[in-house]
């Protein structure tokens, strides 16, 4: 048998391994305990403590090999990303195919990798496959005429989509504490989707705590940084029958992507989705 796969607990893969030189418990770090991981940086909400010291490996390898979904082009990429099972729905296959990401971010010839990229200020762009797994989430409560706010809005690219759920007759609000990003993004969509497009979104400075209260409510709203607990004011600014998809936990600690439903009558109710990375969610003074 593989004794790698035996010593960490992986008795189902021992016998099939046993002619590998290493199991799979060591040749892909992002299966822990039965379960795979959608990408470098997620992580399962429980990990078993003997792959611990796998996991903190987890960048490194992502680093050398992207993520299954990365392609040489957008629609390859797209594609992958529907092959690997991310992408689930005619709707959110259709709006990443009408945005080009090598216009968010800040090296082209790393656009199409399934991996987060740096656009500055020590800021990265989430991997393509944590954007579709968000629209996958979210992409009902975001149809034509709705409103959604993105906290974190970054580069602008799931703004974007956002943008092209909601029509002409919606709007997306995208705030990030960064003027410069805040810039950033409309630079981007206008360069990617024109100035008719623009116009169904408001980028603001503004601190993701706090939200939008005097846009609200939003039927949808993604937060792209994690937060030590659920921001009191997004919860308010939900709109009855909307969706929050946020992270939460410490920084550099266990986080996890939450997702938080309101009802008809205000009641709230809340899942967890996987284990995730993300920077802390950053509070104005």
């Amino acid at each position: 048998v593989c004794r790698a796969c035996a010593m960490l607990g992986f008795p189902r893969w021992a016998s099939r391994c046993a002619s590998l030189p290493r199991g799979p418990c060591l040749t892909d770090p992002f299966i822990v305990a039965g379960r795979t991981c959608i990408g470098p940086n997620t992580l399962p909400a429980r990990p078993a403590p003997c792959m611990v010291k796998l996991l903190k490996l987890a960048p490194l390898f992502a680093s050398v090999r992207g993520w299954t979904s990365s392609a040489m082009s957008n629609d390859g990429l797209v594609d992958n990303l529907l092959r690997d099972g991310v992408v689930k729905s005619q709707e959110v296959d259709q709006v990443l195919r009408k945005l080009d990401r090598a216009n968010y971010v800040a090296d082209r010839s790393v656009a199409y990798q399934d991996s987060p990229q740096p656009i500055g200020l020590g800021v990265t762009i989430s991997a393509p496959h944590m954007h579709a797994f968000a629209l996958e989430r979210l992409w009902e409560y975001a149809q034509n005429g709705r409103r959604v706010l993105d906290v974190g809005v970054g580069s602008g690219y799931l703004a974007a989509a956002f943008g092209h759920l909601v029509g002409e007759d919606g709007k997306c609000f995208g705030i990030d504490c960064h003027a410069q990003l805040v810039d950033l993004a409309r630079e981007n969509v206008l360069k990617d989707q024109g100035s008719e497009f623009s116009s169904r979104l408001d980028f603001r400075v503004g601190d993701g705590w706090k939200g939008l209260p005097e846009e609200g409510p939003f039927d949808a709203i993604h937060v792209g940084a994690a937060a030590a607990e659920l921001p009191a004011a997004l919860l308010e600014q939900l709109a009855p029958g909307g969706r929050l998809v946020i992270p939460v936990g410490p920084e550099g600690g266990n986080q996890e992507l939450i997702e938080v439903d309101k009802d008809k009558d205000g009641d709230l109710t809340q899942r967890s989705l996987l284990g995730v990375r993300y920077v802390p969610l950053v509070k104005s003074s």
